[in-house]
């Protein structure tokens, strides 16, 4: 469970006076204060459910005020230290409140109050919150991991110099195994160990480096965040009290002001619905318990920073209007001009407006950039807010120069008050456009997200033979809860359908635009619309290991992974601003020498300008339009844009180096069963050998393929179903295969599944095998002529053969086919096409993979291939440097989809599978090969593309600012111009990013695109 996420900073606290260390998160935003703390008096007797004498702590915070400097602080602690029962007293005096920790026997609230007044300040509790070890309850807290991965938002970063920054100060912590920071999501994966350094310390160190940092999702799947609407003070002793008897709570904290508990359980044991029906139950209906929303740490939230950024513009806009004004129109206004040449004492009127006007844009407006550059600079590297200050410093600075020397000299020459605030004003407009851009870039998790159910029917069995409906929460569904689906609504978990049958649209999961049929026995996936008929499903994966929150989970690391062609842009990033600073001063002194040597003209120079000033203007030109934040928005932009342009059209990609190898594809190895096949396989013929029956034959073979999961098995346990407990009858409503009832099946034992080969048991005091013709001979059992002429007729026919042996004899052959996916041929075609080699590796045998091989048009096949030989034929395709994309869905093709440069898994496929690919083709379509390879080989012309602008910017303007052009075409760029260039740099990066958007599949895979009303279930 995600921990809650309503403000904008959060804080986690390790409270090391407990045996237990409960942990404690705060929400900053919400009420900035470190300590909260219950009052609990259940507990006071120390002996509650055998807790005796276990340790307890009361934080204390009060608001005070009246403190002025750091004597009224100290002050304050000693006041409160000096109180019997206090260990410890922490005053903030910036934030005028007072962190207590004290024991409650021996301290009460009053007397803590009453010391700060009669310190002479007044004082106000805020909270209190009353932390308990719950350990003795028996409820021993599981062995921690060595390390722990957690993610952070990281706020204000620019360019790739603020994000190797982050990564550089991490690094260096003790403990920190592992950093991962992404500039476009503006997140921060951090591996720890929690022993060696803590989450506060890292959102410090963050926060010390100069940008914002907030805990926004945890690997602790067992602690929960309630919010508890309707609860007062007075039942804080009540609840507490609930929570401490519940069996499976470790321990909790709970914060009655903030109406909020914080509550460390063992899932095995206790279940949240059991948490939350314990506390409203325990209130007679008047406490209304919310839980956060899981989704809420993916959510990509830009409303602040947007914000944020529209009124820093505004504000500087505002002060830029009236100096632009002063400095470019009323020159040529007499009235206006005769006024601003008033003097006032020593100074002109119009330098005094201007000077007034500017002072707030540099110092409070500019105040982020100088804090960015500071903690840049500190930290060892060096970003945009360096080249702004210098800038717009330099600016400043010599026009309050300027002034004073006209008030001393009673020459008043020209000043550059207006390039500050132009400046300043088209930067952030460029940082305003560049996060609504940003915004765009991450909208395909927010749409993922919408698709999140929000409530569920729970049908439970009431008294008698009756039936319950209860609505709930959807993120309190547990597995092996019975739903109602009603038409319409959304599927509320993943799970499968008990009862009923309707039509559902997958196509916001899968891509898949046609309708998906469903009845008893189907899949089906939470957040999918039911769309006609009334379906009563079995959940069977929840929270996070639904299928939706995997997708966003795995589009958001895809996300946070850099490609590795990032590492150009890191390298450049890091020496860009010193290589800029040295060309910008190189150009003003080599200007101003020309200049003293009268190397060019004085006509050059404007009016009221010296060497000097002419120089300066080039040299601050050349500061402000270099852009470093371009290059580093190159790839990460492009990389966000095609991760969710590809899960929209049912295409998960693990990351970002994923996408760049998959454009440099040459090859495509292809499994059989269920890649090329539909994976649908059915018995079409069966035929006994060696006296035995028909269906005593079936019989033997059901009991071996009972216990596997091979399409194989499945088609097999139909077939036998079919004949012997309805006759033969080719099509039933159920199937055992789906309904999982084995009940007419003979019982076996000692079972083992050999991948590649078939199964193996004990049937009836009789081994039984049941597989491919490898399995058998290599058990020496043989093979009569009559059942050789028979296997090599189903194989000529692509057709596969599985043989069952009961003893030491072969007992009887069944003919299995599997249909070729209508799209294999064309895609195919579609591949060579593209220069792409083709192959094909499959475990079964090699007259039957020479058939489907021909069948689809691939030249290349092997047969009778081991789960580890398909791996070797990988590597060996490999050896010659070969780029080589795998394509299969079984857990046998897991060590070939891990090896091969680019893992593409179908989605129908097991999760081990898809545990070892690099994409995810959601559609279970070939297709989405060709599409895979097509987004990734046009992601990487836009992330070219992108550094062309980035890099050819920089290149050519930076000659332009440094005045290349001006001694033959007297072309300049004006400091505010250069600004406003820069500025535009990177919303034309990104912009350019969000053009993949546009992005449609190749013509090829439309070929065969239909619509038909809806299509029948794979």
């Amino acid at each position: 469970m995600a921990p809650h996420r309503g403000g904008a900073t959060r804080k986690e606290l390790e409270l090391e006076d407990l045996e237990a260390q409960a942990r404690l998160v705060l929400d900053e935003a919400a009420l900035e204060k470190e300590p909260l703390l219950t009052s609990s008096s259940f507990l006071e007797d120390g002996n509650e459910n055998g807790k005796s004498g276990a340790p307890a702590l009361c934080r204390l915070e009060v608001a005070i005020g009246g403190m002025t400097c750091t004597a009224c602080s100290t002050s304050v602690e000693k006041a409160v230290l000096r109180i019997d029962g206090v260990s410890s007293a922490t005053v903030a005096l910036l934030q005028n409140k007072a962190d207590v920790k004290f024991d409650p026997r021996t301290c009460k609230e009053d007397a803590i109050k009453e010391a700060i007044e009669d310190a002479g300040f007044d004082a106000e509790i805020l909270s209190r919150t009353f932390m308990i070890d719950l350990v003795g309850n028996g409820n021993a807290a599981p062995p921690s991991k060595l390390t722990t991965t957690e993610m952070f938002k990281v706020g204000g970063m620019t360019c790739t110099a603020c994000v190797n920054s982050v990564e550089g100060v991490l690094a260096k912590l003790p403990g920190v195994k592992r950093v991962t920071v992404a500039l476009a999501t503006e997140m921060g994966e951090v591996e720890f160990d929690p022993k060696a350094v803590q989450r506060r310390q890292i959102i410090e160190t963050i926060e010390d480096a100069g940008f914002e940092a907030e805990l926004i999702e945890s690997e602790e799947r067992d602690k929960v965040i309630l919010t508890i609407g309707g609860i007062f003070e007075d039942d804080g002793t009540q609840v507490g009290e609930l929570l401490s008897k519940l069996k499976g709570v470790r321990d909790f904290t709970l914060d009655v002001l903030l109406e909020r508990a914080v509550v460390m359980y063992d899932p095995e044991v206790l279940k949240l619905r059991d948490i939350v029906h314990g506390i409203e139950n325990a209130g007679a209906g008047r406490y209304k318990v919310v839980l956060p929303n899981p989704y809420t740490s993916y959510s990509p939230d830009k409303s602040k920073e947007v914000s944020s950024a529209l009124r820093l513009f505004i504000a500087s806009l505002a002060f830029s209007i009236p100096v632009f004004f002063i400095t470019v129109v009323c020159p040529h206004v007499p009235f206006a001009y005769r006024l601003l040449l008033i003097h006032c004492g020593p100074f002109l009127m119009g330098d005094w407006m201007k000077w007034l006007l500017v002072t707030p844009v540099q110092f409070i407006i500019g105040k982020k950039f100088y804090l960015g550059a500071y903690h840049s600079l500190r930290s060892g590297s060096a970003n945009m807010d360096v080249l702004v200050t210098l800038g717009t410093t330099s600016a400043y600075v010599y026009s309050v120069g300027a002034i004073f020397y006209g008030a001393f000299t009673g020459f008043h020459g020209r000043t550059y008050f207006e390039t500050t605030t132009m400046l300043f004003t088209f930067v952030l407009l460029g940082k305003y456009l560049e996060v609504l851009a940003k915004g765009k870039t991450s909208e395909a998790i927010g749409k993922l997200l919408e698709l999140a159910p929000t409530t569920a029917m729970l049908v439970t069995a009431d008294s008698g033979n009756s039936e319950k409906e209860t609505e709930i929460d959807a993120q309190l569904i547990q597995k092996g809860d019975r739903l109602k689906v009603v038409p319409g609504s959304k599927i509320p978990a993943d799970g499968f359908v008990v009862e009923g049958s309707s039509h559902v649209n997958e196509g916001m999961i899968t891509g898949e635009a046609a309708l998906v049929d469903k009845s008893v026995g189907d899949n089906v996936i939470g957040g999918t619309i039911n769309v006609n008929g009334l379906l009563y499903i079995e959940a069977v994966k929840v929270g996070r290991d639904a299928a939706l929150a995997k997708i966003v989970n795995l589009v958001e690391n895809a996300q946070m992974c850099k490609a590795p062609i990032q590492k150009f842009a890191d390298y450049v990033s890091s020496i860009f601003v010193p290589v800029v600073v040295v060309l910008a001063l190189s150009t003003w002194i080599c200007w101003y020498l020309a200049g003293v040597l009268e190397l060019y003209p004085d006509s050059w120079m404007p009016d009221g300008t010296n060497h000097f000033v002419f120089a300066l203007m080039f040299g601050i030109a050349v500061l402000v339009i270099a852009c470093p934040c371009a290059l580093g928005l190159a790839t990460p932009t492009a990389v966000m844009v095609a991760t969710g342009v590809g899960a929209s059209n049912g295409i998960l990609i693990k990351g970002g180096d994923a996408l760049e190898r998959a454009h440099q594809i040459q090859c495509v190895v292809f499994d059989k069963t269920g890649t090329l096949t539909n994976g649908r396989p059915s018995v079409t013929t069966a035929k006994a050998f060696n006296g035995m029956t028909l269906s005593e034959m079936l019989a033997f073979a059901a009991a071996a393929e009972a216990g596997s999961e091979h399409p194989l098995a499945r088609a097999v346990l139909d077939y036998a179903y079919h004949h012997l407990v309805f006759g033969g009858v080719p099509s039933t409503p159920k199937s055992p295969s789906r309904t999982r009832d084995f009940s007419w099946v003979k019982k076996c034992s000692d079972f083992k599944a050999l991948p590649g080969q078939g199964v193996s048991c004990i049937v009836e005091g009789q081994i039984v095998l049941v597989g491919n013709t490898k399995l058998i001979t290599e058990q020496g059992i043989l093979i009569p002529q009559q059942a050789a002429n028979y296997l090599r007729e189903v194989e000529e026919r692509a057709r596969t053969g599985v043989l069952v042996t009961v003893g030491h004899d072969l007992r009887g052959i069944l003919a299995v086919s599997d249909p070729l996916k209508r799209e294999a041929a064309i895609v195919v075609e579609g591949l060579n096409q593209m220069g792409i080699r083709t192959l094909m590796v499959t475990g079964d045998n090699w007259t039957t993979a020479r058939a489907v091989a021909k069948e689809v048009g691939i030249k290349e096949c092997m047969g009778e291939v081991l789960p580890g030989g398909k791996a070797e034929v990988v590597k060996s395709l490999q050896s010659d440097g070969t780029v080589v994309a795998m394509v299969g869905d079984g857990i046998n093709d897991s060590p070939a989809l891990a090896a091969a440069d680019v893992g593409m898994a179908i989605g129908a496929g097991t999760d081990i599978a898809i545990e070892a690919a690099d994409y995810v083709l959601m559609r279970s379509n070939l297709e989405d090969v060709i599409t895979a390879i097509d987004l990734s080989r046009k992601t990487f012309a836009r992330i070219r593309l992108n550094y062309v602008f980035a890099m050819g910017y920089n290149v050519v303007a930076i000659p332009v600012a440094a005045g290349v052009l001006y001694p033959f075409f007297s072309i300049s760029l004006p400091p505010w111009m250069a600004g406003a260039a820069m500025a535009m740099s990177s919303v034309s990066v990104i912009g350019c990013s969000l053009l993949l958007r546009l992005y449609r599949r190749p013509r090829l895979t439309e070929i065969l695109d239909f619509q038909p009303q809806h299509r029948s279930r794979q």
